[in-house]
């Protein structure tokens, strides 16, 4: 078993990819994936969300995935999962296989409206400006409370820890060194749970453009690793051709975090296979 036979962070058309879930099953087949998770994005109250989301009646949704786990029976497991968004009312249900914990947007306590983390750099900027009072490292405390809080909810998977750096290639908008930045970050971490909660090595927005190298960053892996985490390597792929996209490089940074195994899951649970 390899780390490559596993892809549980995928979205298709059912919600904001771009591929049917029909082709990105047929993909991952394909591509040797013997683990297939399908994590469609939570409800969402948010309205610039709609069309973006699965509807809030997840009944479609579960029949989709169990039809197509049909489909597969002895060739590829298929696994019934979510992305639940930090902003989602009520909880995954537990008819699921699993979840992913994730922080996209934050709500203004004040206005009762949201700013999307990962749309672009001005809706970044203007989350900062408008929710922060231009207070950039109040953007990111704000930012790493919500991923606290997401984390301490124990996901089957904690989803791109730091996102809030998609736009921030080479310190473009900020110091990812600086101790205000690593202390927050590192805030959000601990409020994990190792024993109940996997971290993912990320590679989605290296398949988009937006990055060079996967989330999250060495510094929080080394600190997962000394907590005695878990990783497992996801492409969250929008687009049948991204199913493993990057996993070397997700690989070589496990690596270098001084993992030597990460996991698969699988509908019985996760289990180790070396890098």
């Amino acid at each position: 078993m390899t780390p490559a036979c596993c892809s549980v962070h995928t979205h298709s058309v059912l919600c904001d990819g771009k591929s049917t879930l029909a082709e990105m099953a047929e993909a991952a087949f394909a591509a040797g994936v013997r683990y297939f998770g399908v994590s469609s994005h939570s409800p969402t109250p948010i309205p610039y969300d709609a069309g973006n989301v699965l509807s809030e009646d997840l009944t479609a949704y579960r029949q989709a995935v169990l039809s197509l786990r049909g489909t597969y029976a002895g060739r590829m497991e298929v696994l019934l999962g979510i992305e639940w968004d930090s902003q989602s009312l009520d909880a995954p249900p537990p008819w699921l296989d699993y979840w992913i914990g994730s922080v996209h947007n934050l709500r203004d306590p004040r206005t009762g409206g949201y700013h999307a983390m990962d749309w672009d750099v001005e809706n970044l900027l203007a989350c900062r400006d408008e929710m922060f009072g231009r207070d950039l490292w109040a953007m990111i405390r704000g930012y790493y409370a919500e991923v606290g809080a997401i984390a301490a909810r124990r996901p089957t998977i904690l989803g791109h820890v730091d996102l809030i750096t998609k736009f921030n290639e080479g310190g473009a908008l900020f110091d990812e060194d600086d101790p205000r930045y690593r202390s927050a970050a590192l805030d959000a971490l601990h409020r994990a749970d190792p024993d109940a909660t996997v971290l993912e090595i990320n590679t989605g927005a290296m398949a988009r453009g937006y990055r060079t190298v996967p989330y999250p960053a060495l510094f929080l892996l080394k600190e997962w690793r000394e907590m005695g985490g878990r990783v497992i390597l996801t492409a969250d792929a929008h687009t049948a051709d991204g199913i493993v996209y990057g996993y070397d490089a997700a690989g070589t940074l496990a690596r270098e975090a001084g993992f030597r195994e990460s996991v698969v899951l699988t509908r019985q649970g996760f289990v180790p296979c070396p890098l």
